[in-house]
């Protein structure tokens, strides 16, 4: 199964699937076409949604500024807008966490 991308104008947008409250940050595989994430944080706050931005900034080697959270503020499903990095570069990127 692949990941569900969507090239834009400055970027990509990216379906995923998060799981809050696990045992440590990690990228764990891919469900219904949405990469699954799983954070240490809880879902309180919108700490969750601070956390997933974070991570993937850093794993994804972009400023923070350069992911936007466009659906899923309160659910597990959700949409981000990655500027600066095209879909074939995403893929490369994680390529590796996803074999």
């Amino acid at each position: 199964m692949s990941l569900q991308l969507r090239a834009t104008a400055t970027g990509c947008t990216l379906a995923v699937r998060v799981h809050p409250g696990a045992r440590r940050n990690a990228i764990t595989g891919i469900h219904d076409g949405a990469l699954k994430v799983a954070l240490t944080t809880p879902p309180t706050d919108g700490r969750a949604n601070a956390a997933l931005i974070a991570f993937l900034a850093d794993r994804l080697k972009l400023p923070r500024a350069s992911i936007t959270l466009l659906t899923g503020a309160t659910s597990r499903s959700k949409t981000l807008r990655l500027e600066g990095l095209t879909s074939t570069e995403l893929t490369a990127t994680l390529k590796p966490e996803l074999a």
